[in-house]
């Protein structure tokens, strides 16, 4: 029999298997989809989840917290298209290993906002992961792809800055379910309109099949997600996370032959390692 903790990390590798699976079907869906149509399709598939929950359940939706909601919505939209464009340009474990650079921001970004002087092996952490992405980035300039690179960095900084809000929001009492219904609603309405600025594409039986998979995925990921955190403990859960990277390497080899050159596997084993580190040692800061 598994107990509580060891059920939680079982969630969590379920939940990044999940993720993997998302980014695969976003990557199948560019040759059908503009990036502002994938992420609409996302927005809108979760929106229609959570919305039935909340109406089989009675839940209330007014909040006294709108600025925060409002700031993680913007942060969580940002980072999720810039996501997503990188997934279309960029091999699938690069484009994954920089959006996951968000625990190395993360750390900094606390360090700031509590006016504390950063501890020295947080410092070392850190720079750990950046030469990593370093590293990871290498592969790009041979390519012309430097600036795809660092539209995918960008991504992981922005969901840094959502997931503060996020835990900010939690602090001051909003259930999970809420802060999910107004990034939705705020995600659909925004991406709505970004497909404004680009072709509508119609939908076939082969494009609805990967829309069907990329929604259907990333919500039972973020369920997994959140069952994962409700059971396990919190570092072995973050560290776990990272496990979303390894899954997209293994499907980038065997669906598109995408075999990262040495330095780029350094440098995803840097970025992991200091992202373990880093959320190591902000835990045992607070």
């Amino acid at each position: 029999m598994l107990n509580i903790s060891s059920r939680g990390a079982l969630w969590m590798v379920l939940a990044s298997l999940l993720f993997a699976c998302m980014g695969v079907f976003v990557k199948i869906g560019s040759r059908y989809f503009t990036p502002a149509e994938l992420v609409f399709y996302r927005a809108f598939v979760g929106l229609l989840v959570v919305w039935a929950i909340i109406v089989a359940r009675g839940h209330p939706l007014g909040t006294p917290n709108w600025r925060l909601h409002l700031n993680r919505s913007v942060a969580g939209f940002s980072a999720l298209a810039l996501y997503f464009v990188t997934i279309t340009r960029l091999p699938l474990p690069t484009a994954v290993t920089l959006n996951y650079t968000s625990s190395l921001f993360i750390a900094p970004l606390l360090v700031l906002l509590y006016r504390e002087r950063p501890p020295l092996p947080l410092l070392l952490a850190l720079a750990l992961g950046f030469a990593g992405v370093v590293l990871l980035l290498r592969p790009t300039l041979a390519h012309d792809q430097l600036i795809d690179g660092l539209v995918g960095l960008a991504s992981g900084f922005l969901a840094a800055i959502a997931m503060i809000n996020v835990k900010s929001l939690g602090q001051s009492g909003e259930p999970e379910w809420r802060v999910v219904f107004y990034f939705s609603l705020f995600s659909t309405f925004a991406s709505g309109a970004w497909m404004l600025l680009h072709r509508f594409s119609p939908v076939d039986w082969a494009g609805a099949g990967i829309l069907l998979g990329m929604g259907g995925s990333a919500t039972l990921a973020q369920l997994a997600l959140t069952r994962a955190y409700a059971t396990g403990a919190t570092l072995v859960v973050a560290s776990l996370a990272y496990s979303t990277v390894v899954f997209s390497t293994l499907a980038g080899w065997l669906l598109w032959q995408h075999v990262p050159p040495l330095s780029a596997w350094l440098g995803m084993l840097l970025v992991m390692l200091a992202g373990v580190l880093a959320t190591l040692l902000t835990a045992r800061r607070k």
